[in-house]
């Protein structure tokens, strides 16, 4: 377990970690979230979302925000070698989410019935003891994180996923098979109930194993503690102080980034209802695929910029606490590049080919619904860049210490979202369609207000053309590429099926990757120190120089 980075480290490699593992986790969501749908169905699904959205927002005030926060507190410690410190207030932060999420998971399940519509109810209190469990399980991934590895959390994370896709489908089919003499509504709940089951054992199984990992590592940990030669000793009411401070600002700065799924939600189903008088159910199923196949799928690349926010966060906090603004702004730039590099070309990437995309991974649904995934997944494209940027603008003020400028940005946009949601869904008949251009007004607003909080909080001047336009330019020809591959290869084809999609899907992307990589070595917007800087550089180095889109 390292306590401090070398010279030569680089967090973009322990942030390629976390983000290798939440692409394999999102991966493994995505496969599963299929087969689970066919087994419920696409009203089970109905009941699932908005549990699930309910569960999300206590879970973040209780328990989410708290690796980020830890990994603040901690890193900022060691970073001055005060182990012991560092030592007390993970015990500390240990008490403190026994509380804080003992509390959320009361309040999820005695508020089922009132926060969550009709047979929703009984999905959240299904979910409300994983809310406890996930305060210690954040602990724990945030004091590994503050050590700067990030291997153990990854680790973590697909156990945790692996577990919950096989008990998920496991139990939904239980559930289903017993209650098979009910009316479909109420099978279809018991279904729901049973994927919220595997939510909850994947968490302990990842708690379980971080809890092995932290003994595993104790010897360490207590010659740290010998080696502490530091005088300032801080007390219990100093470190729930500290923490108290630091949280509050980290929950509700996420709180208020993540309310925008829930507002949506809402607006849309008693809009929807209460204005254009349509059905609740049929408005609940709708929100599903939107919430399932559009906002699931334009998360992957979201998750890639949460990697990296997690692996910048206690690493700018270290310099900043020596005070080396030159080192705090190299990692903001080299974390800004990495994200906008991925980021752009998944964007436009998931907007050209959306509807292959939806139907390769969910063919169990309706071809309405497929077509109807795709298009709310296009239209999410442009904001899956915000977002990104977004995320790591909100890791690094919280780094520097400036935890309530999101919360106020957040706060800003969301109202103006909340607007434009409300407008588009009263007086147009846009109706599902309205939210992601809601969503996209929001991320754009929050992107902007981040930003220019970072450049007055750190005096970071961001870089345009390689970061931004030469990547969108190859972006957009890769765009052109992969769809001309797609539709040329299924207009071969009289009555295209779903081999015929998935066989045109593959070599798309992969031609479109070829091209996007090509395009931005031949423009000279990533360099050869800077692929080595990526996991793996080396072998992305050594393909391109033997196909001469580098020199040696």
């Amino acid at each position: 377990m390292a306590t401090q980075t070398k010279k030569g480290d680089s967090f973009v490699k322990q942030a390629g970690i976390l983000a290798a593992a939440g692409m394999i986790c999102r991966i493994i969501g995505l496969l599963y979230r299929s087969p689970l749908t066919g087994v419920i169905g696409e009203t089970g699904n109905g009941y699932y979302t908005p549990a699930y959205r309910i569960y999300q927002m206590i879970l973040l005030i209780s328990s989410y925000s708290i690796p980020a926060a830890i990994s603040k507190v901690i890193s900022q410690r060691l970073a001055m070698q005060q182990y012991k410190n560092a030592q007390r207030i993970f015990r500390c932060a240990i008490l403190y989410v026994v509380v804080v999420g003992g509390a959320g998971s009361l309040v999820a399940f005695i508020g089922a019935d009132a926060l969550s519509p009709g047979r929703s109810a009984m999905v959240l209190r299904t979910l409300a003891p994983t809310i406890f469990l996930s305060g210690l399980l954040g602990v724990l991934r945030g004091y590994f994180q503050a050590n700067k590895t990030m291997l153990q959390t990854s680790i973590s994370q697909i156990l945790e996923q692996i577990l919950n896709a096989f008990v998920s489908i496991g139990a939904a089919f239980w559930l289903m098979q017993i209650f098979m003499e009910e009316d479909p509504q109420t099978r279809a709940a018991w279904g729901a109930v049973g994927s919220a089951m595997g939510t909850g054992i994947g968490v302990l199984v990842a708690l379980l194993f971080m809890l092995f990992v932290y003994q595993m590592n104790k010897k360490v940990i207590r010659g740290r503690l010998k080696r502490d030669r530091s005088r300032e000793v801080l007390s219990t009411g100093e470190i729930f102080k500290i923490i108290i401070f630091m949280v509050t600002p980290v929950i509700m700065s996420t709180f208020v980034y993540n309310a925008s799924a829930l507002i949506n939600q809402t607006l849309y189903l008693n809009l929807m209802e209460a204005v254009h008088q349509h059905e609740l159910e049929e408005l609940m199923v709708t929100n599903g695929v939107y919430d399932t196949q559009a906002v699931g799928l334009s998360n992957i690349p979201i998750a890639i910029a949460s990697a990296m926010a997690s692996a910048i966060l206690p690493s700018i906090a270290g310099s900043f606490a020596t005070k080396n603004k030159k080192e705090v702004n190299r990692k903001i730039k080299t974390a800004i590049k990495t994200i906008m590099f991925l980021a752009i070309p998944s964007a436009v990437g998931m907007t050209v080919l959306a509807k292959p995309i939806v139907w390769l991974l969910y063919s169990g649904i309706s071809a309405n619904n497929i077509a109807l995934g795709g298009w709310l997944l296009a239209a999410l494209g442009a904001s899956t860049v915000f977002y990104s940027l977004s995320t790591l603008s909100n890791s690094i003020l919280q780094a520097v210490g400036k935890q309530g400028k999101p919360v106020v940005n957040a706060a800003v946009a969301l109202a103006v979202e909340a607007a434009v949601a409300t407008l588009l869904l009263v007086y147009t008949n846009l109706g599902i369609y309205s939210l992601p251009v809601a969503v996209t007004v929001y991320s754009f607003l929050i992107c902007l207000f981040n930003g220019y909080s970072v450049k007055k909080a750190t005096g970071y001047r961001q870089e345009v053309v390689n970061t931004f336009l030469l990547p969108f330019w190859a972006s957009l020809i890769m765009g052109i590429v992969a769809a001309g591959t797609y539709y040329g290869f299924s207009a071969l084809f009289e009555n295209a099926g779903y081999a015929v999609n998935a066989v045109g899907l593959l070599l798309s992307v992969g031609l479109g990757a070829f091209t996007y990589f090509s395009m931005v070595l031949k423009l000279g917007a990533m360099t050869k120190k800077e692929l080595l800087a990526i996991p793996k550089g080396y072998l992305i180095v050594k393909i391109a120089v033997k196909l001469h889109l580098l020199k040696k």
